[in-house]
């Protein structure tokens, strides 16, 4: 049976939908994707929230990963409704259930904590994403082998940007595509940021298809303009914030202890969940198991670790505790983060666990990233224009990297604690000299 055949016949009698409050509705017509959303892979996405530490600065932001999914699925539906109805010269429909997988599936490999618990335990979720479509011990890989024994093969390879049409791929991922309109939109929403909210309705209306890829009719152009202004802003604000940052870094350094504890044969209590990874031998079954919640509880036990280190940082982390940053100049003051990460560590505060540098850069977008194709304007007549050419916002904006660098220690050599008045003298005094005749500033967060 051809994927267009099998597409027909998996219609659904009576449309499913789910209540969102970002798209109000998300409509469900296949049986096939009803039975996505309720394998235990996607399943899992409703314990790992969208943002991360960020929750600790915005306190509505407790989305999920799997809110999100089917948000980025809604919006790729959406589209291809409207390419199926308005442009059939130039989109193939039997392209459709591909374009769906892909959607809801893209983000399925995430873990909790994303990009910190990569760092320390070498995972790549896009990586992991497409295992999880491939491999055979897995619920999405039995119900995508419904359409036949190739499909899983097709919808990874819209993950892993190989697919034979660029189209599919644009859609799920560009500089503009259903990914990034559906997270800065839910997280403008549930953070409260509402400069991260931007025209989507009239993006959706002037969106097309053409032979190479996705383009936007032209008088779409200040929507799409609207769209990179507020996906500049999200970063800035929101993404790159100093408190979630610290946060962000004070649960790199306490899952770094628990790390070198394990392998010193210190670390209790060694959380079973969490043992394939200290080992580095972790499946894909491991990896399954892991949510927020996992992390978390483990997290509780190590505040009662007999190691004082790992103890501290874990209670730091739940309490909403963390580490406190100055900005550098990256390429001048190098040589003063190391006076200041030594004075830090002249005290009974360990270097390596309370000091740490963490760099934040976005790109709002670049004609020029071989990675990514430049949005396209198209013209009545068909003709395509690059949007920086005629766009003196977008041309501001584009080839610059934007954010900054900061070293994080801990706050008392930022804000002095009352309660500690007579601590340490000359190393705070020290500390403070050479961020004020430094070029090190310590704007608060």
């Amino acid at each position: 049976m051809c994927v267009q055949t099998f597409e027909k016949s998996d219609r659904l009698a009576n449309e499913k939908v789910f209540k969102d409050p970002v798209h109000d509705y998300v409509h469900v017509r296949h049986q096939l994707i009803l039975d996505l959303i309720d394998t235990r892979e996607v399943q899992r996405l409703r314990r790992i929230k969208q943002l991360g530490t960020s929750q600790f600065t915005f306190h509505g932001a407790e989305h999920s990963r799997f809110s999100h999914s089917l948000g980025v699925y809604e919006l790729t539906r959406r589209i291809v409704d409207m390419f199926e109805r308005n442009y059939p010269n130039d989109w193939d429909p039997s392209m459709r259930l591909v374009t769906l997988c892909a959607a809801l599936l893209h983000d399925v490999g995430h873990g909790p904590f994303s990009h910190t618990f990569e760092k320390i335990f070498e995972t790549d979720h896009e990586a992991i994403t497409t295992d999880i479509i491939l491999s055979e011990e897995t619920e999405v890989n039995a119900v995508l082998k419904r359409v036949s024994l190739d499909f899983p093969n097709q919808v990874a390879s819209v993950i892993t940007k190989e697919h034979s049409n660029p189209q599919v791929i644009q859609l799920i991922s560009s500089q503009i595509d259903a990914d990034r309109m559906d997270y800065l939109q839910r997280d403008a929403f549930f953070t409260g940021a509402t400069y991260g909210a931007f025209d989507l309705s009239r993006i959706l209306r002037v969106i097309r298809p053409y032979k190479d890829g996705i383009a936007f009719q032209y008088q779409g152009l200040h929507a799409v303009e609207d769209y990179i202004v507020s996906r500049f802003q999200m970063y800035m604000q929101v993404y790159f914030h100093p408190a979630s940052r610290g946060m962000e870094v004070t649960l790199d350094r306490l899952l770094y202890r628990a790390k070198q504890l394990y392998h010193e044969g210190k670390l209790f209590p060694i959380f079973p969940l969490l043992d394939p990874f200290f080992k580095e031998e972790a499946s894909l079954d491991d990896y399954l198991k892991l949510d927020d919640g996992v992390l978390q509880t483990a997290i509780i036990l190590w505040t009662d670790s007999d190691d004082a280190f790992l103890s501290e940082l874990s209670s730091m982390f739940l309490n909403r505790k963390p580490l406190k940053s100055v900005t550098f100049e990256k390429g001048k003051d190098e040589e003063i983060v190391e006076i200041l990460r030594d004075i830090v560590g002249k005290l009974s505060y360990d270097k390596e666990l309370y000091t740490l540098t963490n760099s934040s850069s976005d790109l709002p977008y670049d004609y020029k990233l071989k990675s990514k194709t430049p949005i396209q304007l198209m013209h009545s007549d068909g003709t395509l224009v690059e949007i920086s050419t005629v766009s003196a916002i977008v041309k501001s904006l584009s080839g610059i990297l934007h954010g900054d660098h900061r070293l994080f220690v801990p706050k008392e050599f930022l804000e002095r604690d009352k309660a500690n008045i007579n601590m340490f003298q000359d190393e705070y005094d020290a500390f403070q000299h050479y961020i004020k005749n430094g070029a090190i500033t310590h704007p608060k967060d």
